[in-house]
């Protein structure tokens, strides 16, 4: 018997054949996207005349068809989806408008806003509502209900998405719901968030449950008609459908649960990747598909894909598990490109399928990765796809001559070169990031190299990271397709449960997890699964106490004694978080969150693949081509279907196949396993590069390779500080900032954080500089928080980490939190009576908390005495000290991989480019002197307005920012010192510029910002200050915005909101623990721009959708609060051809 996997893509279908006494079989046939289902049986009519039979007699010999589609993917990416009422909680109506505040790019103003799935004239609320324990604080009005699905009726909707808050701990209303929708809604599709999703975090559930309504009918209709034709043929009971999770599912159930079929298609290339590499022998690897548009990059450990409890797709959060697959902008046809300061640029702009790349010869005008590997020699141009498209190597070289040689000055060979260098870089640098901050070594791996493109850059790749062996399976050019036969039947199950270890939540706990067993075995059974061949896999979310950030971890034998049970998940708890974190905190409470079950029914195993039958010792012959992969030369040319098993070839080489190419440097070699997959052995390359740095330490190549990994560097900071931290308005809302700085105290790169905080980072830096000078030593850690030495306000506090090689300074690592609570006459540190900073909170100047690695516990015991939560502040002090330690590592690495010398001249070059680049924009900006204003309402103190203007002067390619007329310094806290005025005037400069520039020193170069000392904008100790991060910040934007409007109005934006800003502080009776609660939910719109809507729930300008609003459910759950409403304001933008957020 036959078993079939295929793989509908948006140009191929692709089929693997499996029979249990004959080879694989792969094919490949043109997708149809009209109809996805015509394709498929075009591949089936092929597979059929293969073996000289009709496709009737073929799927009466098929056991077994598992499909992976992108119907679901298309539907959402496209905007083609159904029709869909959303009907929630009354009061929070717009939460899935709202998207947490969130906007993934703080500097693009620019950004056109996320079209919500469901308008708000289609979104309606109902009174009811369920406390965070699962008691009815409101009945549901059935009366109102039906009235708005009346409403929803009429205007022709034709599915619906049900969450109410806290539906996942009583599902009582949205079930009374739905009883009523079935009555006037007998046709419709229905989607009810606690069975979609039954977890805490209402946009998680919001956005997974309105997502699976938006996509079920599409793909419902789409696998009707595949049942039906292939009904038809005998054979429509086969069929099961990939999920994103790596499981299968049946028909029946990927369309109730159609959202976790829009991730299947990477899902199977990351299982096939995974089957593949433990035939051979590797239990750990990397996943790498590169495909046209994109690469997936997914990490393999112990044979099994690591899975994530969510994504985001086309703007929207799916949060069932799924393979956690990072993807990049970098494929084939990934556009390379010079940026205005002369780096090298490569994606994440494609050329797509039409045009296509410049070599396809159908008007591509850009060069592209492929362009690159034909001119190289890499590919034949008359075999490309297996013949299927003929390509053009003098247009590929005409477009890398016209955009990348001719402007830089270099030779087409040199620029294709660096083109793959680039490319390959940039994977390089996902791929670490996707490890590390799951605390892997990716070195200890190996790669996994599939996909059109991946042959090409797999060993460069490898090189970059440290791995030293690559895997190209022979199913390679079909990986998704023979992943999807190595997928077993899959039910995964999740139930938020919010409690403690104790006896009470564990043995509720263990009820839950057995009923999801239960489930899924009765499921398994309905599709033939006998109970031999079912497994479980049970886990859990749990978190310390303090913390919002979950670590998903298995769990022990539910049939232990209590008090055995809660000490085997404590243990297991603790254990997992210090293998990411690197320490654990076994006096903090853990708490449960979420219960997870996989119910998992085995399928038969796939066949091992093999080396092909007629495979020969030469590998087809001793040919050669034309290449430049060290050098121009001719090099072996092998055709991989020729080589025999334990055949070995050495680069340089090209080994080809007829869907695939893999490019073999010298001093490495590929050979042949047993399984028909090439292995290849990398060759060390630290000399290489590092002599590559010192003879051109500033070409376009190195200067993107070295700051990418600086970016990643900081990225990854931030990332161990969100889920290390204690307070929710750092885990939750993410209001800090990260920064690498070089020994002159100049920022070199940043993370994603704060636009407000981070031009100050380098005066903080140098306030540490000036006062310790020399005696500063490998080890120490410094602290400050004062606005008057480079801080912004006293709850900011700055943590700063020298890096030193050999003894030598070389760098610093910078971290900026906003503590929840910093001390003074008022909780969270802001004190609209101060009349100066003493009232404000515990003034810490540039201090040493840790001297040569030891930490100064007095220093650290005193400054907690002078907050109200000691326990959180040190949490977070230390989250800070993690932050800035992880990225010390990550840039000892760089320098024990480059040397000092080349990388600090590198680092020159990369801010020299970014100046440049800042020059090149400004110049393009009419000359002249221009004025702007904007006003604070008052101060505070005296009932009358406070100005703030600029005068901004652009001569040629340089600003001045002068704020010399705004007012004196004021009583009140709306004051500014000159740290934050700068870092505030600069990143509104930063919001004009193109949105894909580096934010570092040099673009600071060419703007010079003038605030004499004494005024409002830089103010003399002791002033207070501590609402000066929002006012006066938002008033210089808004000045400079002002000003510059009629010199460049298609850079500006309209204004953008206030917040409204104060905290809770209490005693939750319900544990007896004091809390603090900052308000970040009354955030309003940004402003809109010539071409763009301005952006809802973004909040100021300051920090431009960086902070994260909280989540309703864990607010409630974590504090003694209760939330009313959390919605819009209708037609509160204002009018225009644009309108605001």
């Amino acid at each position: 018997m036959r078993r079939i996997g295929i793989d509908v893509g948006g140009t191929f279908t692709d089929l693997v054949v499996a029979q249990d006494d004959r080879p694989l079989q792969f094919f490949k046939t043109h997708s149809t996207p009209s109809d996805p289902s015509l394709g498929v049986l075009q591949g089936l009519t092929d597979v059929a005349d293969d073996s000289g039979l009709s496709v009737t007699d073929l799927l009466s010999d098929v056991e077994l068809i598992v499909h992976g589609t992108t119907v679901a993917t298309n539907t959402l990416i496209e905007r083609k989806g159904a029709k869909v009422g959303l009907v929630t909680t009354d009061g929070f109506r717009d939460l899935l408008e709202m998207r947490e505040g969130l906007k993934e790019d703080r500097y693009n103003l620019r950004m056109q806003p996320v079209e919500p799935l469901v308008p708000r004239y289609l979104r309606v609320g109902v009174p009811e509502r369920v406390r965070w324990d699962g008691q009815v604080h409101t009945p549901i009005d059935v009366e109102r209900l039906t009235a708005e699905l009346e409403s929803l009726k009429a205007e022709g909707v034709d599915s619906l998405a049900v969450c109410f808050l806290f539906s996942f701990m009583n599902p009582d209303h949205e079930l009374a719901a739905e009883r009523e929708i079935r009555r006037i809604f007998p046709d419709a599709f229905v989607s009810l968030s606690h069975q979609v999703l039954p977890q805490i975090k209402e946009f998680d559930r919001l956005s997974t449950t309105t997502l699976n309504a938006y996509v079920g009918p599409a793909l419902g209709s789409y696998l009707s008609r595949l049942r039906s034709r292939l009904g038809e043929q005998g054979a429509g009971s086969k069929v099961l459908v990939i999920q994103s999770n790596g499981g299968t599912a049946s028909i029946a159930d990927s369309v109730s649960f159609a959202v976790r079929s829009i991730l299947s298609g990477p899902a199977g290339g990351a299982k096939g990747a995974a089957h593949s590499a433990v035939a051979s022998g590797e239990r750990n690897v990397i996943a790498l598909d590169m495909g046209g548009t994109s690469t997936d990059i997914s990490i393999i450990e112990d044979g099994k894909p690591h899975i994530a409890g969510d994504k985001f797709e086309a703007g929207w959060k799916i949060a069932v598990p799924t393979i956690d697959i990072h993807t990049l902008g970098a494929g084939g046809g990934s556009i390379a490109r010079i940026d205005l300061g002369g780096i090298l640029k490569v994606g994440p702009e494609s050329a797509g399928a039409d045009p296509g790349p410049a070599c396809y010869g159908l008007g591509g005008e850009e060069p592209t990765v492929t362009d690159a590997a034909l001119v190289l020699g890499w590919l034949d141009g008359s075999t490309f796809l297996g013949g299927r498209v003929a390509l053009d190597v003098s247009q590929a070289e005409q477009a890398i001559q016209n955009r990348i040689a001719g402007p830089l000055g270099i030779t087409v060979t040199e620029a294709a070169t660096g083109i793959l260098r680039v490319v390959s870089n940039s994977i390089a640098e996902g791929i670490r990031l996707a490890s590390v901050r799951k605390g892997l070594d990716p070195r200890e791996f190996s790669l996994v190299a599939f996909g059109g493109a991946a042959g090409f850059v797999a060993g460069r790749v490898a090189k970059d990271i440290g791995i030293r062996k690559v895997l190209a399976p022979q199913a390679a050019p079909v990986l998704s397709a023979y992943g999807m036969l190595a997928s077993d039947l899959q039910y995964d199950y999740s139930r938020s449960y919010p409690a403690g270890l104790d006896d009470l939540g564990l043995e509720t706990a263990r009820t839950l997890l057995r009923d999801m067993e239960a489930d899924g075995r009765r499921r398994l059974a309905g599709n033939s699964i006998a109970p031999g061949q079912v497994r479980v896999e049970f886990s859990a979310d749990m978190r310390y106490l303090d913390q919002i950030y979950e670590v998903t971890v298995p769990v022990p034998n539910l049939d232990l004694p209590g008090r055995e049970l809660k000490t085997a998940w404590a243990e297991s708890f603790h254990q997992r978080f210090e293998e990411l974190y690197s320490y654990k905190q076994t006096d903090q409470e853990i708490r449960l969150v979420t219960l997870r079950a996989a119910v998992i029914g085995t399928l038969p195993n796939l066949p091992e693949s093999a080396p092909d039958a007629q495979a020969s010792e030469d590998g087809g012959g001793a040919r050669t081509r034309r290449a430049h992969i060290e050098g121009w030369e001719d090099v072996g040319l092998f055709d991989a279907s020729l080589l025999p098993a334990g055949s070995r070839v050495a680069g340089p080489a090209i080994v080809e196949s007829q869907f695939n190419t893999v490019v073999v440097g010298r001093g490495e070699d590929v050979s042949v396993d047993g399984h028909g997959t090439l292995v290849m052995n990398v060759a060390a390359d630290e000399d290489e590069t590092i002599a590559e740095l010192m003879a051109s330490p500033t070409d376009p190549v190195t200067l993107a390779v070295v700051g990418n990994r600086l970016e990643s560097i900081a990225i990854e900071m931030m990332d161990v500080m969100l889920r290390t931290s204690m307070s929710q308005i750092l885990n939750s809302s993410r209001d800090f900032s990260t920064a690498v700085l070089d020994k002159e105290c100049r920022l070199v790169a940043q993370g994603e954080g704060i636009p407000v905080h981070v031009s100050a980072l380098p005066i903080a830096a140098m306030a540490v500089a000036d006062r310790f000078g020399d005696d500063i030593h490998p080890g120490d850690m410094f602290a400050l928080n004062d606005p008057y030495a480079g801080g912004s306000h006293l709850p900011d506090v700055t943590i700063i980490k020298p890096v030193h090689q050999d003894g030598e300074l070389l760098f610093y690592t910078v971290n900026r939190a906003h503590h929840s609570d910093i001390g003074g006459a008022t909780h969270g540190g802001y004190n609209p009576a101060a009349s100066e900073i003493f009232q404000e909170g515990l003034r810490i100047p540039p201090v040493r908390i840790h001297d040569r690695g030891a930490p100064r516990d007095d220093l650290m015991d005193m400054m907690a005495a002078n907050v109200r939560h000691p326990e959180n502040f040190l949490g977070d002090l230390n989250a800070q000290i993690g932050s800035v330690s992880t990225a010390e590592r990550r840039i000892r690495e760089l320098l024990d991989h480059y040397g000092p010398g080349p990388l600090v001249a590198v680092i020159e070059g990369i801010l020299a480019a970014t100046e440049r680049q800042v020059r090149g924009f400004i110049s393009e900006w009419p000359d002249g002197v221009y004025r702007g204003e904007s006003m604070v309402d008052d101060d505070g103190f005296d009932a009358k307005l406070v100005p703030i203007r600029a005068e901004v002067t652009i001569k040629g390619d340089s600003m001045t920012i002068d704020l010399s007329e705004s007012s004196p310094q004021v009583t009140g806290f709306i004051n500014s010192a000159y740290a934050n005025t700068r870092s505030i005037a600069h990143a509104a400069i930063m919001y004009m510029a193109p949105y894909d520039m580096p934010k570092n020193e040099g673009s600071m170069g060419p703007v010079t910002v003038i605030a004499p000392k004494g005024l409002v904008v830089n103010a003399l100790p002791p002033a207070p200050v501590c609402m000066s991060t929002n006012h006066c910040a938002e008033e210089i934007v808004e000045a400079v915005f002002k000003a510059l409007a009629p010199a460049v109005p298609d850079a500006i934006n309209a204004g953008f909101s206030r917040r409204l800003r104060y905290a809770i502080y209490g005693r939750d009776p319900r544990t007896d623990r004091e809390f603090i609660w900052h308000f970040f939910m009354a955030r309003g719109g940004g402003g809109a721009s010539r071409g763009y809507d301005g952006w809802p729930n973004v909040g100021e300008v300051n920090v431009a959708g960086g902070i994260r609003s909280p989540s309703v459910e864990v607010t409630e759950e974590r504090f003694p609060l209760f939330v009313v409403k959390h919605e819009l304001r209708p037609d509160s933008a204002g009018a225009g051809q644009w309108r605001g957020g």
